[in-house]
């Protein structure tokens, strides 16, 4: 088959196009790009693409493909500038995807897997009653909200044309080359810097290592049980925010240097600099039950969460 992979010069689309270009010797890459400013294997074909836009012509770059991988987005940023971040997330995130699923069905593609966000269902959970993949959408930011559209439109055409889509909603991933949070993280540990946050060991968060993500989609790219359906993942094991610092410190080799500082002073803090998102980020819990993953694909993760951070650890040295 020929398997197009869009955002593949992005930190996701460019692991699962060295992943299926490994892997699979009969099937066709076809990665889809901003710019040229990547390689791949010789096996894999670069086709650049140019912005994400809803007047994107992909004809010719869809001739003959049977699977759409669409990790292209806009992306959640800490500091958004536009005056409208909504309108913009949706022109990327809602319009050109459409456009590009309802090209793709008028191309004969079979199957649409498309990257979408843990944000659809919301941005905390409560002790015990993690996230599922049939829970009622609650997106509460323009990131969510575009990603939760993004699938209701996607649902409306698979109505109409028959071609089978398959949703996956990850929590945060992480691995070798992460950005943002993750590497702040490591950035702090790597200093050596004293963190508040000792105290911080009774909630619990999701996370997904990029192998693991990698993995469910190229299952997800022609497993029959697939079809139609909306997945969550994430590496099975749930962390606190010391624990994770403390086995993310280890595997970097830089011990993560915590201290112990009430969750109510620590909530006082962020509130007083106006910056409640970093407590929630911070103390509240993110889970997420992959059980309809696991029974319906067979899928269980095959990195560990020692392993993932390993790697990310050695992607931040090298």
């Amino acid at each position: 088959m020929t398997i197009l992979v869009t955002g593949a010069s992005g930190f996701l689309g460019g692991a699962l196009v060295e992943r299926l270009a490994a892997d699979n010797a009969s099937a066709c890459v076809v990665a889809a790009v901003r710019r040229l400013a990547v390689t791949f294997s010789k096996r894999v074909k670069l086709i650049q693409v140019g912005d994400l836009l809803p007047t994107t012509n992909w004809s010719t770059v869809l001739e003959g493909v049977s699977t759409v991988v669409h990790c292209a987005a806009r992306v959640q940023v800490m500091t958004d500038n536009s005056s409208d971040p909504l309108a913009e997330f949706r022109q990327v995130n809602v319009e050109s995807t459409a456009n590009l699923a309802r090209q793709s069905a008028a191309a004969g593609v079979k199957r649409f897997v498309f990257l979408s966000s843990i944000k659809v269902n919301g941005e905390v959970t409560e002790a015990g009653q993690p996230f599922t993949a049939d829970d009622v959408p609650a997106p509460e930011d323009a990131y969510g909200v575009s990603k939760h559209e993004a699938e209701q439109l996607l649902w409306q055409i698979t109505a109409e044309t028959g071609m089978e889509v398959v949703i996956i909603r990850p929590p945060l991933v992480y691995g070798p080359g992460v950005k943002a949070n993750f590497q702040s993280m490591m950035r702090w540990l790597a200093r050596g810097v004293p963190l508040p946050l000792a105290a911080v060991t009774e909630n619990r968060r999701s996370l997904v290592a990029l192998g693991n993500l990698v993995d469910l989609i190229v299952t997800c790219l022609n497993h029959p049980a697939a079809a139609n359906q909306t997945f969550l993942v994430s590496d099975g094991e749930d962390l606190s925010t010391a624990e994770l610092l403390k086995r993310l410190g280890a595997s970097m080799g830089h011990p993560a240097r915590l201290f112990y500082l009430p969750t109510g002073l620590l909530k006082l803090g962020v509130a007083v600099v106006r910056k409640p998102g970093i407590y929630q980020r911070l103390c509240g819990s993110l889970q997420l039950d992959i059980a309809k993953t696991r029974q319906l694909l067979g899928w269980n993760p095959p990195m560990s969460v020692d392993d993932g951070l390993r790697r990310a650890a050695e992607g931040f040295r090298s």
